[in-house]
């Protein structure tokens, strides 16, 4: 994700927005902030001051990318799935944030567009029905708007691979 020359890539986010601080963490989160440098953090931080301490679930913030190739970073906080019981609003939520992401960059001529696999992994959603809702979400977006945005699912698991495979 973090080498990808594309106009955006897709943040998992924490509702905070700041990035991940959770020590020698592999998460998404703390790639990007890693590897983009303390200017994202800065401009999170910035960003958040006029949103408050924490944003809602699917809301999406974008950054400039600073030190990663490609121009922007989309930060949306997914749902984080308590206990990995899965409910339909936590389903709603999910395409939501990958509906958010979409529309923002179409509504900003974005060419590129590549997301990470949003609430798996720390956040508990199941890969294979947040695969299903990704693709699906994406499918229709670009359907209905006949937009030309090049999409694509940047995973980092081979079970992710795999799914993705199936489904598209």
């Amino acid at each position: 994700m973090t080498t990808l020359k594309v106009d955006a890539i897709v943040n998992a986010a924490n509702r905070t927005m700041l990035g991940c601080y959770r020590v020698n963490c592999n998460c998404i989160d703390n790639a990007i902030h890693t590897f983009a440098g303390i200017q994202l953090r800065n401009e999170c931080y910035q960003v958040m001051q006029n949103v408050g301490r924490f944003v809602k679930v699917a809301q999406v913030l974008p950054t400039k990318a600073y030190n990663l190739p490609s121009k922007y970073v989309l930060h949306v906080a997914g749902p984080y799935v308590k206990n990995k019981i899965l409910t339909p609003e936590y389903e709603e939520q999910l395409a939501q944030a990958y509906y958010n992401c979409l529309k923002l960059a179409h509504d900003n001529n974005l060419k590129s567009l590549a997301f990470c696999c949003i609430s798996t992994g720390e956040f508990g959603f199941p890969n294979e029905r947040a695969a299903q809702i990704a693709s699906q979400t994406v499918k229709d977006f670009l359907r209905k708007t006949d937009s030309k945005l090049h999409v694509i699912f940047n995973v980092f698991k081979d079970l992710d691979l795999e799914i993705y495979q199936r489904i598209l």
